[in-house]
């Protein structure tokens, strides 16, 4: 072989560019054995035109100049179409014009190959690279050797990729070598990614940078992403030159380094570079970011759905999973439903738990479980846990303990807490304790929680508080609570208040009574326990609905109160029941009032049996006064059973009178 040197006379446009041909990334649907190492990411390769290596030689005629000269089209000529001539304008536009363009490129071929056995190299390169590119190694071969014997930079590139296809890689190397040498960018592209395939990182290095010095962007995206291997910070600058020059997964690459380092607002136009190109994963990661930006800018919505669809459209399920969670979001189940689906049928195992849930939530537990199966079938270990959620719930038990356990074993954190919780109903507490650990120290708020409640179950003090502490750090409410009322009991007042508030921040109703209470009682911060004693009340808490109803009756508000104390009371509250019996006995419904005591008194109320005693008394009805004053007693408190002691006394002494 003769080192290439006589190229450099030639136009870099004539003989360069056929490499990027036929280097195709992983991502490409036509990427096919054999062809150049292939980018490490999979990303799509943006090709730039290809120039001065055939096609673009092409010879063009008109219509009926190219009619007059061969002739009409047809199989057979004259013969086939039964001896009638073919009007050209007649034809189907599209077959004429591939049949047109058949005939030219048979044509050209038919010149290179007569000038390159003449000795013409620069045809031989030529016809060497028209037979590559339709797939005819084994002609190519011979007129690409010859012409890269003979210096033609481009036909040294090109059989590099003709010998990498057959896979003579170690050859290909060398001529690719000789290209490079010769200044051919594509050769020094192809042969740093076979260098670094070959683990040959810093030659590979050296060439990938010759290429992108060089004006290559598919060198300069492989010589930014050997960088980020390496984790080299100058890999975002080679992505950012592959970027600028329309390289759409180096413009995507380089928006996930800038959202990594926090800087959004320029990872959000990179996104947008790189979806604009039909990149799914940016469409998808600039749907992801406006959504965010839509808490504060709702306007934002629709922009998110829009690339969400685009990248669902591309083929990306994750971004029809998350249309459907916005289309849910908005209102619209239906619509949700369909992405949902089509995401799950794609592979994407969130979207099938959540169409498992919305069966679920509709009482469909045959197709929850189908989608529930679907889930677990790719690879999404929520889908075992969501099947035993479902076997609980329809009282299959020990089915849904196989499925937690299954889902616990592949380390599904909350699956470890819910099996546990089975364990330790079933009194296995042993068994139980090694699985809360094992859900709290994977980070389950739930199951720090719980293993806290276990400790103190058992007297070990210390051990509760610093998991109650850790799953109050997390935002557990009830956590924080047990936390505060040990502060309370310690008289650490300040801390204890500290904690109520985060309890009631994290959800905790009983937090948030509790924390009125303290404010009550303190009496410098009135309008605050009021605020929270109304959250509480507002999420059912009966004692929170009851104070509510006392501050305002205390305030005249008589309505407001009666509604509070009727909530209270067909919840449960016996102390609200009494007090909407007190309310309606002053607005003359003793009626009514008398079926509110009597409910109180049933629960254990003393003072409503006493009031219940004092009304059958003034009704003439002794013996049901005797009645309610002995229930009185029994249930207190003290200074009503001794009205009710007082009073059953003086009965006995009227009755026995």
């Amino acid at each position: 072989m003769r080192l290439i040197g006589k190229s450099g006379a030639k136009s870099g446009a004539a003989v360069e560019a056929d490499t990027d041909a036929w280097a195709e990334s992983a991502e490409s649907p036509e990427s096919r054995p054999g062809a150049l190492p292939a980018q490490r990411t999979s990303g799509l390769s943006e090709r730039p035109a290809v120039g001065g290596s055939g096609p673009d030689s092409l010879v063009h005629v008109s219509t009926r100049q190219f009619s007059a000269a061969v002739g009409p089209y047809g199989a057979g000529g004259e013969e086939a179409s039964g001896g009638a001539a073919l009007d050209p304008a007649g034809l189907d536009p599209t077959s004429f014009e591939t049949a047109l363009a058949a005939r030219e490129s048979a044509a050209l071929e038919a010149r290179h190959r007569q000038a390159a056995d003449d000795g013409d190299p620069d045809a031989a390169s030529r016809l060497g690279t028209l037979l590559l590119r339709r797939g005819d190694l084994e002609d190519a071969e011979p007129y690409l050797r010859a012409a890269a014997a003979a210096g033609v930079r481009a036909a040294a590139n090109n059989l590099g990729v003709l010998l990498h296809q057959q896979g003579h890689r170690a050859e290909a190397g060398q001529w690719w070598r000789h290209a490079a040498v010769a200044g051919s960018a594509p050769a020094a592209h192809a042969l740093g990614l076979q260098l670094r395939d070959q683990g040959e990182e810093e030659a590979a290095e050296y060439w990938l940078h010759y290429a992108a010095d060089h004006g290559h962007p598919l060198g300069a995206y492989a010589l930014g992403d050997l960088m980020e291997h390496r984790r080299d910070v100058r890999a975002e600058r080679w992505f950012k030159v592959s970027a600028d020059a329309g390289h759409r997964e180096a413009a995507y690459r380089l928006a996930r380094m800038r959202e990594a380092a926090g800087d959004k607002e320029t990872a959000e136009a990179w996104y947008r570079t790189a979806a604009a190109r039909s990149h799914a994963r940016a469409a998808l990661r600039l749907g992801v970011l406006l959504e965010e930006r839509a808490r504060t800018d709702r306007t934002l919505l629709e922009e998110a759905a829009r690339w969400y669809r685009q990248s669902a459209q591309n083929g990306e399920p994750r971004a029809a999973c998350a249309l459907g969670f916005l289309l849910r979001d908005s209102g619209d189940v239906a619509a949700a439903a369909e992405w949902w689906q089509e995401a799950a049928e794609a592979g994407d195992g969130n979207a099938a738990n959540a169409l498992g849930a919305l069966h679920a939530s509709r009482g469909e537990a045959k197709a929850a479980e189908h989608w529930y199966r679907t889930a677990l079938d790719a690879g999404d270990q929520n889908g075992a846990f969501n099947l035993g959620l479902l076997c609980a719930a329809t009282g299959r038990d020990q089915q849904a303990e196989q499925w937690y356990r299954r889902a616990a074993y592949a380390g599904h954190r909350e699956a470890c807490n819910a099996l546990a919780v089975v364990l330790l109903q079933r009194g296995d507490e042993s068994g139980a304790e090694p699985w809360f650990s094992k859900a709290a120290e994977a980070g389950s708020v739930d199951g720090a929680f719980n293993l806290g409640v276990l400790h103190a179950g058992r007297g070990e003090a210390r051990q509760a508080q610093e998991w109650y502490a850790r799953a109050a750090a997390e935002g557990h409410g009830e956590a924080a609570l047990q936390l505060a009322v040990a502060q309370e009991q310690r008289g650490n007042l300040s801390g204890a208040l500290e904690r109520y508030r985060q309890a009631a921040a994290g959800g905790s109703a009983e937090g948030a009574f509790r924390l009125a209470s303290v404010l009550d009682r303190r009496g410098d911060a009135d309008a605050e326990a009021e605020h929270w004693y109304a959250l509480a009340a507002d999420a059912g808490h009966r004692r929170a609905q009851v104070r509510m109803g006392v501050r305002a009756a205390e305030r005249g508000a008589l309505e407001i109160a009666e509604s509070w104390y009727r909530r209270a009371a067909e919840a449960g509250s016996r102390s609200a029941a009494f007090n909407l019996g007190l309310l309606l006995a002053r607005q003359d419904s003793e009626a009514e009032a008398m079926l509110w005591y009597t409910r109180a008194a049933d629960a254990g109320h003393g003072r409503a049996a006493l009031r219940l005693a004092l009304l059958a008394l003034r009704r003439g009805e002794p013996v049901q006064a005797e009645n309610w004053c002995r229930r009185a007693i029994d249930q207190g408190p003290a200074e009503v059973a001794e009205r009710a002691g007082r009073l059953l006394g003086a009965l006995h002494a009227e009755l026995s009178a």
